[in-house]
């Protein structure tokens, strides 16, 4: 019944601490209050994606990226009423405070009405080869091998069909046969699942231009290999507010160079960093197509996504970047095997 205790935070906590709190509760979100537990503001995974966008640190305070000014409502019993006000004001949660503006429970949309069902196809690609996975998969396709009792793949469908997705199409090449011998057709997931044979390899773009099916709806496009705890919804959601061609996931990546730094003006110098650390946006292999970019790949021919969308580029073609702040892991080396083997009990079970 407390439960919603857990996602209070202080002011001064730091933002990595809050996606941490945010993650092991499963709220997504976070409320900021005072000593006397007065509500100071909100911090939902938007307002966190929103502030990576903006270059803010994962080591500032929550307080940089809060809402300051979330919608509240007092303690009521008419649930159509709390529905109706999430609805108008399009939000997740609502922060229920007594006279004072003291925190004293919270109402969620998704207690009030059952998961929502998408008709958006995903298109997973399970064609590679997998060869720095050696030997691993040398007699088994990189989205087969098992990771907490099951393959990389079940997991990526379970996770999918938990967010309301039904409709799936697998791109296969090396060793499909056991891939579909596995899944079929999805009846046992109680999901439909087609596949897409490439002949040749097609690369991370080229099997779309194959799909069997025809949609009008944004299609979700991941590679084979990776786990991740994204919200598609949010994802979703995201491309379609934002009326762009394609969206793609994007995770911060911080690397440290392990010298000191020497900043210099021609023959002066003029600092000095030791080790810092640089912060980028890498891609992390999944996107939200809109269905008209697939007469922009070339059909049966291997092609990249990112020279499909380096050409969206030159052709000033609307595109977004939706940054992830879940735990996500890209499984193409064995260094990262190990890690997804040593951290799937804690992350998906």
């Amino acid at each position: 019944m407390d439960e919603w205790k857990k996602i209070l935070i202080p002011a001064d906590t730091e933002i990595q601490k809050t996606i941490e709190m945010i993650d092991k509760n499963g709220m997504q979100i976070a409320f900021v209050v005072d000593r006397e537990q007065k509500l100071l503001g909100t911090v939902t995974d938007g307002d966190i994606r929103r502030g990576l966008l903006k270059g803010i640190g994962l080591n500032r305070s929550v307080i940089e990226i809060m809402n300051q000014r979330p919608v509240t409502i007092p303690a009521m019993k008419n649930k159509k009423s709390v529905l109706q006000i999430l609805k108008i004001n399009k939000l997740r949660h609502l922060p229920v405070v007594d006279d004072s503006g003291i925190v004293i429970g919270i109402e969620r949309l998704d207690d009030l009405i059952q998961p929502e069902k998408f008709d958006h196809w995903v298109l997973i690609m399970a064609g590679g080869l997998g060869k720095r996975l050696s030997p691993l998969t040398e007699h088994c396709p990189k989205p087969m091998l098992n990771i907490g009792g099951k393959p990389i793949l079940e997991t990526m469908l379970i996770n999918l069909i938990e967010q309301g997705f039904r409709r799936f199409c697998v791109s296969v090449h090396y060793k499909a046969e056991q891939i579909q011998g596995y899944f079929g057709d999805g009846t046992k997931w109680g999901v439909e699942i087609r596949y897409i044979q490439e002949e040749v390899m097609l690369g991370t773009a080229g099997a779309l231009s194959l799909l069997p099916v025809r949609t009008d709806k944004p299609i979700l496009v991941m590679n084979g290999d990776i786990l991740t705890k994204l919200s598609m919804d949010q994802m979703l959601n995201f491309h379609e507010m934002h009326q762009v061609h394609a969206t793609v996931a994007v995770r911060s990546y911080d690397y440290q160079v392990p010298y000191g730094v020497i900043k210099a003006s021609r023959d002066r110098l003029i600092g000095f960093e030791e080790k810092p650390v640089y912060s980028s946006l890498v891609n992390a292999g999944i996107y939200t197509i809109n269905p008209e970019v697939i007469e922009r790949i070339p059909k049966n021919q291997y092609y990249d996504m990112d020279q499909l969308l380096k050409n969206m580029l030159q052709e000033e073609a609307p595109l977004a970047v939706f940054p992830i702040r879940e735990y996500w892991i890209d499984i193409g080396t064995m260094k990262e095997f190990n890690r997804a083997v040593e951290e799937y009990n804690e992350v998906f079970q």
